[in-house]
């Protein structure tokens, strides 16, 4: 059974940061490309930042330079490190795993920016 469950998120000040991770299970971790998606209230989930079994990473406009992801394979684990967060980037946050036609989705954490 796949598991992909989030941690980390909370309530920060704008301009703090903030580090997710997603524990993955119940996949062969590593030929999985691993993605964050979020979704504000009223909005429809966008991609935030993406990588690949091999290591590639893109990420969202929104984020470039302040959002930073990477991979684990040996803890079978994707972490996003958020940096310079902003109110916009209030949003349940989604761990994602992707292999050929096979996607697998977690059940979100909750990141809140707010002074």
């Amino acid at each position: 059974q796949v598991q992909l469950v989030e941690s980390g998120g909370g309530l920060v000040q704008p301009g703090r940061s903030l580090s997710l991770s997603c524990a993955a299970s119940g996949i062969i971790f590593s030929i999985f490309d691993m993605g964050w998606y979020r979704q504000a209230p009223g909005k429809q989930r966008e991609l935030v930042a993406a990588i690949s079994s091999g290591g590639s990473t893109n990420y969202a406009d929104s984020v470039k330079g302040r959002f930073t992801i990477s991979r684990d394979n040996a803890k079978n684990t994707v972490y996003l490190q958020m940096n310079n967060l902003n109110p916009e980037d209030t949003a349940v946050y989604y761990c994602n795993a992707k292999f050929r036609l096979r996607e697998d989705w977690g059940r979100g954490t909750q990141v809140t920016v707010s002074a």
